[in-house]
């Protein structure tokens, strides 16, 4: 059996889990999430925990389990915590201003760019060079903040762009005569 669907997921207080035959739903502070579920992985709760099985002995149900229970465990998390990813944007004149649901970036461009967030997702800017993306769930958090930082990705000469605050770009060495 996968380690990661041997561990127990721990259900807070105040997260209410319901499951059907054909998805799984969790709902919190922070809204409601669901997932499919899969007839590879069976699902039982006792006493506040979810335990995930594989249904059968074959390796894509051991390694589903695993997958399963991942997915479950970030919807717990989400609807109590929340995801957020941090961006920087590095170059003169470089910017980048929230309006509501709304992200106007001005990155070297002859035109400013203008995204909508879409629901469930909030941008803010505490800096002009900063931006932060947060939501209740984690793969939408994280594909919003790959469409942002897509509009300019950081070049490999001055570092230019608009990157994560945890990315290194490594800097190539100008040609030289």
């Amino acid at each position: 059996m996968s380690r990661i669907a041997k561990m127990p997921v721990t259900i807070p207080a105040g997260v209410d889990v319901t499951m059907s035959s054909q998805s799984v739903s969790v709902k919190g502070s922070g809204g409601v999430l669901s997932l499919a579920q899969n007839a590879l992985v069976k699902i039982s709760s006792d006493a506040g925990k979810l335990s995930f099985n594989a249904a059968n002995d074959s390796r894509e149900a051991d390694a589903m389990a695993g997958t399963l229970r991942q997915l479950v465990n970030n919807m717990v998390l989400g609807v109590t915590k929340g995801f957020e990813k941090k961006m920087t944007l590095i170059g003169v004149g470089y910017k980048a201003q929230a309006q509501g649901n709304k992200l106007n970036l001005t990155v070297g461009y002859s035109h400013p760019v203008n995204m909508d967030m879409p629901a469930g997702i909030t941008v803010a800017t505490p800096t002009p060079t900063e931006i932060v993306v947060k939501g209740a769930d984690r793969q939408r958090v994280g594909q919003v903040a790959a469409e942002i930082r897509a509009v300019r990705p950081p070049e490999p000469y001055k570092g230019k762009g608009i990157r994560y605050a945890d990315e290194t770009v490594a800097i190539k060495e100008t040609k030289k005569k």
